[in-house]
């Protein structure tokens, strides 16, 4: 599809799998006015910390188009999450809800924003 050399075939151990291929760069991709932003997260293990962490995405209007968690292999209990959302990280909304997340995080990393491709 996109001209690159496959270099091993039907790798997966299960047919739904997908893989997300990145491409990794100096600077950040422009706005192009249909972005969207990976980050990746931690919080406190506690009543209601998931719904603090995704309450200013809907404050902001912000689209949350998937959320993942892994174990932190740190503690117990204690997982990272992956999480995309619609739009640029230089968008105001996006900043300020951002802003507002990492207050509530043990740990906040924008990995970075991009065009959606269809």
């Amino acid at each position: 599809m996109y001209g690159l050399k496959v270099v091993r075939s039907r790798i997966e151990d299960n047919i739904n799998n997908f893989t997300r291929f990145l491409v990794l760069s100096q600077r950040p991709p422009e706005r192009t006015g249909k972005d969207k932003t990976s980050i990746m997260l931690s919080v406190k293990d506690k009543v209601g910390a998931l719904y603090d962490l995704l309450r200013p995405f809907a404050s902001y209007g912000i689209n949350m188009t998937k959320i993942e968690s892994r174990p932190s292999r740190r503690k117990a209990w204690e997982y990272i999450f992956f999480v995309d959302v619609e739009g640029h990280v230089e968008e105001d909304r996006v900043k300020k809800a951002f802003e507002e997340i990492k207050g509530r995080c043990l740990f906040l990393k924008i990995l970075g924003s991009y065009p959606i491709h269809a």
